[in-house]
């Protein structure tokens, strides 16, 4: 956003009027985030969203309303302002450390990253529905309506991906507010607690997406995804296990078809198609070994 723009965000918000600096965060893949600090010791981050990201079902009014149920929840961090007609949402910038994938499959961390998660699925109620096997066949249609790219074999592992996708269905889970992109970037620990933020995609779905979707955006092997699972229900479960390797699997082929949106589209200097294929040959290679059968069959178990 050129600083013309930032200086009219400054003008129309009461805690920004005396600005002494302001400095562009990294990480932002569908936004711009700057840190904003005031003359009276405000620290602050400006959200503002990218103008492509509507092919991406990013609903801005749900995420503006989501993010403050999540801080009413006491994780995500405080709302200062929302600017509807600039896409611009104001925070609290949350001072700590921001966690990296070695950090989910860290065993003396899991129980207090998921007791942020646990935290924010039990507060207040999220707007909107979320559902990745909804959302992959919206991407799909995107990707093709508009010539996007994919790898050559995409849809030869789609009828794979429907077979797991109909047999997750009996146990559908109750639905919880979730963040639904929950990337160890999005956690930030201030030594005492773990906040959770980024709530672009935050909707209603089950909790055991959210702990799959960790564990794909992680890319944690069986014995973390198992302890990141074990710690979040409190016991072991192989029901509970294979449903989150499932929502795993099928993150990971779903979030290829974003990642080929965001190709086509992005004007972000972002290697948008390797960061996809990542995903994409992790997934091709489970649909196609015997760990998709094993995930088939933990889903009936009853335990």
């Amino acid at each position: 956003m050129p600083s013309r723009d930032l200086d009219a965000v400054f003008a129309r918000v009461a805690q920004l009027r005396d600005v002494v600096a302001v400095d562009e965060l990294d990480g932002g893949l569908t936004n711009s985030n700057y840190r904003v600090q005031t003359a009276d010791g405000g620290d602050y981050v400006v959200r503002v969203a990218a103008p492509s990201s509507g092919l991406l079902a990013i609903n801005r009014d749900l995420e503006r309303q989501n993010t403050i149920a999540a801080w009413r929840a006491g994780v995500g961090a405080p709302v200062v302002a929302v600017l509807p007609d600039l896409d611009v949402l104001v925070v609290g910038f949350l001072q700590g450390r921001t966690l990296d994938a070695a950090d989910i499959a860290d065993p003396d961390l899991v129980t207090r990253v998921t007791a942020a998660v646990r935290q924010l699925h039990r507060g207040p109620a999220f707007v909107g529905p979320w559902d990745m096997r909804e959302f992959r066949r919206y991407y799909y249609s995107v990707v093709v309506d508009h010539g996007f790219r994919l790898p050559d074999d995409y849809q030869d592992l789609a009828a794979r991906v429907e077979a797991l996708e109909e047999a997750m269905r009996p146990g559908d889970e109750p639905r919880v507010p979730c963040n639904n992109d929950l990337l160890p970037a999005n956690f930030i620990d201030d030594g005492d607690k773990i906040w959770v933020i980024d709530y672009e995609y935050a909707g209603l779905n089950e909790a055991s997406f959210e702990l799959g979707n960790m564990a794909a955006e992680a890319f944690l092997d069986d014995d973390a995804t198992r302890r990141l699972v074990s710690a979040y229900w409190g016991r072991q479960s192989q029901s509970k296990l294979s449903r989150a390797r499932a929502w795993s699997l099928l993150a990971r082929y779903g979030w290829t078809l974003w990642a080929s949106i965001q190709d086509g589209v992005s004007d972000i200097d972002f290697d948008f198609w390797t960061w996809g294929m990542k995903k994409y040959d992790s997934a091709r290679e489970e649909l196609l070994s015997p760990r998709y059968d094993e995930i088939l069959t933990g889903l009936g178990v009853d335990d």
